[in-house]
């Protein structure tokens, strides 16, 4: 069977979304607190010079109609979302992975936003204390906190995420920015957008593969992956780790056999086998992975890097992945 990328499938849930850059953002001059991460997120007015230093937290913001209140954004792995594109075509584009901490001082942030721990600490762009230091909000996806990042590599899950956390993102930014009943549309459009999607595959079997074809990262069981698996009836075959992208052989692989496999189709290129295609040649060819069953039966879909990761695009990925498994018969 052919593998899917649902292209129309983008297209719509664009659609959705691009009402919310198209009206003008009015802002309502007050105050603004918020809980995030352990930290109080004090904000006097709302924020006239933001950066989003992950692409997460940047499409949040565009789907909110504020590019014209962004000063920059940063680490991309994939092309914006079609809707989006033209509002964020106007917000400069500071480096495609971690800007340095001076090029994101020079653009006179008010307000700093990421997706993701790393970025926002030890070994990333800065600090949250040290923007803090400098008068500079900051906020980190809540998506992440559920996380222990100690743990090495890509953190290991203490929490089961859910999309109610992804909401919870949404609604918080709108608060900051004075926008709530954007936040709150948008989020009702994701809600419907998963109850749609919503399909039973009778327990399917299906493996993530992010990036790494020496050392695969394979997602497993309790991030965004699993909120795409459990909302269409699915198991991950690598469910029995909490890890969120643990490196696993593919002996292991092998010997779990997925019916389907989901393939990170990224446009970064910090990893051997970034893209799809290069993914699907790699098991299509390696002696161990070229007779697993999804292989055999060329039972792949493709899903954006930001799609597997906990976004707004994980109601893409769902979506996608529902679609796929009518396609192949198993839903």
């Amino acid at each position: 069977m052919p593998k899917i990328r649902s292209p129309h499938l983008l297209l719509a849930a664009a659609l959705l979304l691009a009402g919310c850059a198209t009206e003008p953002a009015p802002a309502r001059e007050a105050a603004k607190t918020v809980e995030n991460c352990g930290h109080q997120v004090k904000v006097t007015k709302p924020p006239r010079r933001a950066v989003a230093l992950n692409q997460g937290s940047a499409e949040i913001m565009l789907a909110l109609g504020l590019a014209d209140r962004m000063a920059g954004t940063a680490t991309w792995t994939d092309p914006v979302l079609p809707a989006l594109a033209a509002d964020n075509a106007k917000v400069p584009r500071l480096a495609e992975n971690n800007p340095s901490f001076e090029a994101v001082l020079a653009t006179e942030p008010d307000f700093v936003a990421a997706s993701f721990v790393s970025t926002l600490g030890e070994g990333g762009v800065a600090t949250r204390e040290q923007f803090e230091q400098l008068g500079v909000p900051t906020y980190v996806s809540p998506t992440d906190c559920l996380k222990d990042n100690t743990a090495g590599g890509d953190g290991v899950r203490t929490e089961t995420l859910t999309m109610d956390v992804v909401y919870t993102e949404i609604r918080q930014l709108a608060t900051v920015f004075g926008v709530e009943p954007r936040g709150e549309q948008l989020v009702t459009e994701l809600q419907d957008r998963m109850r749609r999607a919503a399909v039973p595959a009778g327990g399917t079997s299906l493996m993530y593969w992010f990036a790494n074809a020496e050392s695969p990262y394979l997602a497993g069981c309790c991030g965004a992956p699993g909120v795409i698996t459990s909302a269409v009836g699915a198991k991950n075959v690598f469910d029995d780790t909490r890890a969120e992208w643990p490196q696993i052989n593919w002996e292991t692989v092998a010997e779990r056999n997925p019916r389907v496999i989901v393939l990170g189709d990224l446009t970064r290129r910090s990893q051997t086998a970034e893209n799809g295609e290069a993914k699907i040649a790699f098991l299509e060819s390696h002696p161990v992975t070229k007779d697993l069953d999804a292989v055999k039966n060329k039972r792949y879909v493709l899903l954006s890097g930001q799609a597997m990761n906990p976004s707004i695009r994980t109601v893409d990925g769902t979506e996608q992945v529902a679609e796929a498994l009518r396609k192949f018969g198993l839903a």
